[in-house]
Protein backbone atom coordinates (compact mmCIF):
# COMPACT_ATOMS: atom_id res chain seq x y z
CA UNK A 1 0.00 0.00 0.00
CA UNK A 2 1.37 3.46 -0.87
CA UNK A 3 2.51 5.35 2.21
CA UNK A 4 -0.15 8.08 2.04
CA UNK A 5 -3.00 5.56 1.89
CA UNK A 6 -1.43 3.57 4.75
CA UNK A 7 -1.43 6.73 6.87
CA UNK A 8 -5.03 7.44 5.85
CA UNK A 9 -6.07 3.92 6.88
CA UNK A 10 -4.61 4.66 10.33
CA UNK A 11 -6.74 7.78 10.68
CA UNK A 12 -4.35 10.47 9.47
CA UNK A 13 -6.36 13.07 7.57
CA UNK A 14 -3.73 15.67 6.71
CA UNK A 15 -1.25 14.16 4.24
CA UNK A 16 0.35 17.28 2.74
CA UNK A 17 4.10 17.76 3.36
CA UNK A 18 3.74 21.23 4.87
CA UNK A 19 0.69 20.36 6.97
CA UNK A 20 -2.47 22.37 7.52
CA UNK A 21 -0.54 25.56 8.20
CA UNK A 22 1.03 25.71 4.74
CA UNK A 23 -2.23 24.69 3.07
CA UNK A 24 -4.00 27.52 4.92
CA UNK A 25 -1.39 30.04 3.77
CA UNK A 26 -1.71 28.74 0.20
CA UNK A 27 -5.49 29.28 0.23
CA UNK A 28 -5.07 32.78 1.66
CA UNK A 29 -2.60 33.60 -1.10
CA UNK A 30 -5.06 32.29 -3.72
CA UNK A 31 -7.63 34.66 -2.16
CA UNK A 32 -10.62 32.50 -3.09
CA UNK A 33 -13.93 34.35 -2.88
CA UNK A 34 -17.54 34.44 -4.00
CA UNK A 35 -16.69 35.24 -7.64
CA UNK A 36 -14.32 32.31 -8.11
CA UNK A 37 -14.79 29.06 -9.99
CA UNK A 38 -12.34 26.71 -8.30
CA UNK A 39 -10.73 23.51 -9.56
CA UNK A 40 -8.97 21.11 -7.20
CA UNK A 41 -6.85 18.33 -8.66
CA UNK A 42 -6.60 15.03 -6.74
CA UNK A 43 -8.45 16.16 -3.58
CA UNK A 44 -7.74 12.88 -1.77
CA UNK A 45 -9.48 12.82 1.61
CA UNK A 46 -11.09 16.23 1.09
CA UNK A 47 -9.43 18.19 3.90
CA UNK A 48 -8.48 21.10 1.62
CA UNK A 49 -11.81 20.83 -0.19
CA UNK A 50 -13.64 21.61 3.06
CA UNK A 51 -11.36 24.59 3.68
CA UNK A 52 -12.05 25.86 0.16
CA UNK A 53 -15.81 25.39 0.44
CA UNK A 54 -15.76 27.39 3.67
CA UNK A 55 -14.66 30.35 1.53
CA UNK A 56 -17.94 30.09 -0.45
CA UNK A 57 -16.63 30.14 -4.03
CA UNK A 58 -19.15 30.50 -6.85
CA UNK A 59 -18.39 26.91 -7.84
CA UNK A 60 -16.06 24.09 -6.83
CA UNK A 61 -14.99 21.20 -9.06
CA UNK A 62 -12.74 18.33 -7.97
CA UNK A 63 -11.04 15.94 -10.38
CA UNK A 64 -10.18 12.60 -8.78
CA UNK A 65 -8.96 9.44 -10.47
CA UNK A 66 -9.73 7.09 -7.57
CA UNK A 67 -13.42 6.12 -7.44
CA UNK A 68 -13.44 5.49 -3.68
CA UNK A 69 -11.84 8.86 -2.96
CA UNK A 70 -14.28 10.54 -5.37
CA UNK A 71 -17.25 9.08 -3.48
CA UNK A 72 -15.84 10.54 -0.28
CA UNK A 73 -15.55 13.99 -1.86
CA UNK A 74 -19.10 13.82 -3.23
CA UNK A 75 -20.41 13.21 0.30
CA UNK A 76 -19.08 16.58 1.51
CA UNK A 77 -20.41 18.60 -1.43
CA UNK A 78 -23.65 20.53 -1.32
CA UNK A 79 -25.40 22.67 -3.90
CA UNK A 80 -25.69 22.43 -7.66
CA UNK A 81 -22.47 24.36 -8.32
CA UNK A 82 -20.15 21.93 -6.53
CA UNK A 83 -19.14 18.59 -8.03
CA UNK A 84 -16.50 15.88 -8.26
CA UNK A 85 -15.70 14.21 -11.58
CA UNK A 86 -13.60 11.17 -12.38
CA UNK A 87 -10.52 12.05 -14.38
CA UNK A 88 -6.81 12.73 -14.19
CA UNK A 89 -4.81 15.89 -13.74
CA UNK A 90 -3.36 15.35 -17.22
CA UNK A 91 -6.77 14.88 -18.83
CA UNK A 92 -9.55 16.46 -16.80
CA UNK A 93 -12.15 16.40 -19.58
CA UNK A 94 -13.21 19.89 -18.51
CA UNK A 95 -13.83 22.85 -20.86
CA UNK A 96 -11.10 25.36 -21.64
CA UNK A 97 -10.89 28.66 -19.70
CA UNK A 98 -13.60 27.60 -17.27
CA UNK A 99 -11.92 28.36 -13.91
CA UNK A 100 -10.52 31.41 -12.17
CA UNK A 101 -8.53 29.33 -9.66
CA UNK A 102 -6.90 25.90 -9.65
CA UNK A 103 -4.68 24.09 -7.20
CA UNK A 104 -3.18 20.71 -6.43
CA UNK A 105 -1.18 19.44 -3.47
CA UNK A 106 1.42 16.67 -3.09
CA UNK A 107 0.72 15.61 -6.67
CA UNK A 108 3.42 16.96 -8.99
CA UNK A 109 6.14 15.54 -6.73
CA UNK A 110 5.11 11.98 -7.59
CA UNK A 111 5.23 12.62 -11.35
CA UNK A 112 8.15 12.39 -13.73
CA UNK A 113 9.20 15.40 -15.81
CA UNK A 114 6.96 14.63 -18.83
CA UNK A 115 3.87 14.14 -16.65
CA UNK A 116 4.61 17.32 -14.70
CA UNK A 117 4.67 19.24 -17.98
CA UNK A 118 1.42 17.66 -19.22
CA UNK A 119 -0.39 18.50 -15.97
CA UNK A 120 0.72 22.13 -16.11
CA UNK A 121 -0.36 22.33 -19.74
CA UNK A 122 -3.81 21.03 -18.78
CA UNK A 123 -4.11 23.45 -15.86
CA UNK A 124 -3.21 26.36 -18.12
CA UNK A 125 -5.81 25.21 -20.65
CA UNK A 126 -8.70 25.16 -18.15
CA UNK A 127 -7.76 28.45 -16.43
CA UNK A 128 -9.16 31.76 -17.58
CA UNK A 129 -6.66 34.45 -18.59
CA UNK A 130 -5.14 35.83 -15.41
CA UNK A 131 -6.34 32.82 -13.45
CA UNK A 132 -4.37 31.70 -10.40
CA UNK A 133 -2.77 28.31 -9.82
CA UNK A 134 -1.43 27.02 -6.49
CA UNK A 135 0.76 24.05 -5.65
CA UNK A 136 2.00 22.53 -2.37
CA UNK A 137 4.85 20.08 -2.96
CA UNK A 138 8.06 18.54 -1.66
CA UNK A 139 11.30 20.45 -2.18
CA UNK A 140 14.95 19.42 -2.02
CA UNK A 141 17.25 21.92 -0.32
CA UNK A 142 19.52 23.67 -0.89
CA UNK A 143 19.23 24.69 -4.55
CA UNK A 144 22.86 23.64 -4.99
CA UNK A 145 22.20 20.02 -3.93
CA UNK A 146 24.32 17.70 -6.05
CA UNK A 147 22.96 15.08 -8.41
CA UNK A 148 24.16 12.19 -6.23
CA UNK A 149 22.24 13.24 -3.10
CA UNK A 150 19.15 14.04 -5.17
CA UNK A 151 19.10 10.62 -6.81
CA UNK A 152 19.71 9.02 -3.41
CA UNK A 153 16.75 10.86 -1.88
CA UNK A 154 14.49 9.95 -4.79
CA UNK A 155 15.42 6.27 -4.53
CA UNK A 156 15.13 6.06 -0.75
CA UNK A 157 11.82 7.92 -0.61
CA UNK A 158 10.31 5.97 -3.50
CA UNK A 159 11.24 2.69 -1.81
CA UNK A 160 10.17 3.84 1.64
CA UNK A 161 6.71 5.16 0.76
CA UNK A 162 6.04 2.78 -2.16
CA UNK A 163 5.38 5.66 -4.56
CA UNK A 164 7.82 7.06 -7.11
CA UNK A 165 8.85 10.59 -6.19
CA UNK A 166 10.80 13.25 -8.07
CA UNK A 167 10.94 16.42 -5.94
CA UNK A 168 12.72 19.47 -7.31
CA UNK A 169 14.80 22.22 -5.77
CA UNK A 170 13.00 25.56 -5.36
CA UNK A 171 14.69 27.12 -8.39
CA UNK A 172 13.51 24.24 -10.57
CA UNK A 173 9.93 24.45 -9.29
CA UNK A 174 9.88 28.14 -10.26
CA UNK A 175 11.41 27.42 -13.66
CA UNK A 176 8.89 24.64 -14.28
CA UNK A 177 5.97 26.97 -13.59
CA UNK A 178 7.40 29.80 -15.64
CA UNK A 179 8.22 27.59 -18.62
CA UNK A 180 4.59 26.39 -18.61
CA UNK A 181 3.28 29.94 -19.01
CA UNK A 182 2.78 31.07 -15.40
CA UNK A 183 4.18 34.02 -13.45
CA UNK A 184 5.05 33.27 -9.82
CA UNK A 185 3.31 35.66 -7.41
CA UNK A 186 3.96 34.05 -4.02
CA UNK A 187 6.24 31.41 -2.50
CA UNK A 188 6.53 29.97 0.98
CA UNK A 189 8.15 26.98 2.66
CA UNK A 190 7.62 24.84 5.75
CA UNK A 191 9.56 22.03 7.46
CA UNK A 192 8.84 18.49 6.29
CA UNK A 193 7.54 17.27 9.67
CA UNK A 194 4.69 15.07 8.46
CA UNK A 195 5.14 12.38 11.15
CA UNK A 196 6.59 14.42 13.99
CA UNK A 197 4.48 14.44 17.20
CA UNK A 198 4.00 18.22 17.34
CA UNK A 199 2.89 18.35 13.69
CA UNK A 200 0.55 15.38 14.23
CA UNK A 201 -1.22 17.16 17.08
CA UNK A 202 -1.32 20.46 15.21
CA UNK A 203 -2.75 18.87 12.06
CA UNK A 204 -5.02 16.18 13.51
CA UNK A 205 -5.95 17.70 16.86
CA UNK A 206 -5.20 16.01 20.18
CA UNK A 207 -7.85 13.30 19.87
CA UNK A 208 -7.08 12.71 16.20
CA UNK A 209 -3.40 12.21 17.00
CA UNK A 210 -4.41 9.90 19.88
CA UNK A 211 -6.58 7.85 17.51
CA UNK A 212 -3.69 7.58 15.06
CA UNK A 213 -1.34 6.40 17.83
CA UNK A 214 -3.92 3.87 19.07
CA UNK A 215 -4.33 2.44 15.57
CA UNK A 216 -0.55 2.12 15.28
CA UNK A 217 -0.48 0.09 18.49
CA UNK A 218 -3.15 -2.25 17.12
CA UNK A 219 -1.31 -2.86 13.82
CA UNK A 220 2.33 -3.93 14.31
CA UNK A 221 3.10 -4.21 10.58
CA UNK A 222 1.77 -0.71 9.94
CA UNK A 223 3.66 0.60 12.98
CA UNK A 224 6.91 -0.78 11.53
CA UNK A 225 6.31 0.90 8.15
CA UNK A 226 5.36 4.24 9.69
CA UNK A 227 8.49 4.14 11.87
CA UNK A 228 10.56 3.47 8.76
CA UNK A 229 8.99 6.44 6.96
CA UNK A 230 9.51 8.75 9.93
CA UNK A 231 13.15 7.65 10.28
CA UNK A 232 13.67 8.28 6.57
CA UNK A 233 12.22 11.79 6.81
CA UNK A 234 14.43 12.46 9.82
CA UNK A 235 17.53 11.13 8.07
CA UNK A 236 17.06 13.66 5.27
CA UNK A 237 15.63 16.50 7.36
CA UNK A 238 18.43 18.81 6.19
CA UNK A 239 17.51 18.13 2.56
CA UNK A 240 13.69 18.13 2.54
CA UNK A 241 11.15 20.92 2.92
CA UNK A 242 7.59 21.59 1.85
CA UNK A 243 7.15 24.40 -0.66
CA UNK A 244 4.07 26.22 -1.97
CA UNK A 245 3.60 28.60 -4.88
CA UNK A 246 0.80 30.74 -6.24
CA UNK A 247 1.20 31.83 -9.83
CA UNK A 248 -0.82 33.54 -12.53
CA UNK A 249 -1.60 32.43 -16.07
CA UNK A 250 0.07 34.83 -18.50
Amino acid sequence: MPGHWLLASLGKRVLRPGGLALTSRLLRALNIGAKDDVLELAPGLGVTAKMTLARSPRSYTAVERDEKAARGIIRILEGTHNRCVLGTAENTGLPSEAFTTAYGEAMLTIQGAPAKARILEEVRRVLKPGGKYGIHELCIVPDESGEAIRREIEKRLSTGIHVGVQPLVAKEWRQLLESAGFRVLWEERAPMHLLEPKRLIRDEGFFGALRFAFNLLRRPDARKRVAQMRNLFREYRQNLEAIAFVCEKV
